[in-house]
């Protein structure tokens, strides 16, 4: 709660690079809790936040390094961290959406159809202006080493199968 404006500034500062979108300082205060921080110096260089779509997947947001800052793997390091804290609260899948998906291809997560990620789509994007004009990657990594990513109308239309021996 005490980096939220800190928080606010970073977020606000690199909005004039069109890859971010606004956030306000009452959402950022109500959601501190879940940024992950650096800190050098007393001073927020770069934040990210773990925010849940629904019981079973996570959006990486507000991913942002301070100019001065980038090249030398801070990003990747929020990015784990919001990976490890998204296993142990136990979602299955961990998405972002991107301007640029090289970033988070190198991650390990993969472009997908928007469409894939209809908990994204119902929380956010129905509301915003560009809806339907979006130029955001939609991206997915499974959190399973075993898993693949499977998108919501597969998972939700799967039809058990009941095995019996002959």
């Amino acid at each position: 709660m005490a980096d939220a404006e800190a928080i606010h500034q970073l977020v606000q500062s690199h909005l004039d690079e069109g890859h971010l979108l606004p956030r306000n300082i009452s959402e950022l205060r109500a959601h501190a809790e879940r940024f992950v921080v650096c800190d050098v110096g007393g001073q927020i260089t770069a934040c990210a936040e773990l925010a849940p779509l629904s019981q079973s997947v996570a959006e990486v947001r507000s991913l942002v390094v301070s100019r001065g800052f980038r090249r030398v793997g801070l990003a990747q390091r929020l990015v784990n961290e919001l990976r490890a804290r998204a296993k142990a609260l136990g979602f299955d899948t961990l998405t972002a959406f991107t301007h640029d998906a090289r970033f988070f291809v190198r991650q390990g997560f993969s472009i997908v159809p928007h469409v894939w990620v209809p908990e994204k789509i119902m929380t956010d994007c129905v509301g915003c202006p560009l809806f339907r004009h979006c130029e955001q990657y939609a991206m997915v990594l499974p959190l399973a080493a075993h898993q693949t990513y499977r998108p919501a109308s597969a998972r939700a239309t799967a039809v058990p199968v009941a095995v019996s021996a002959a």
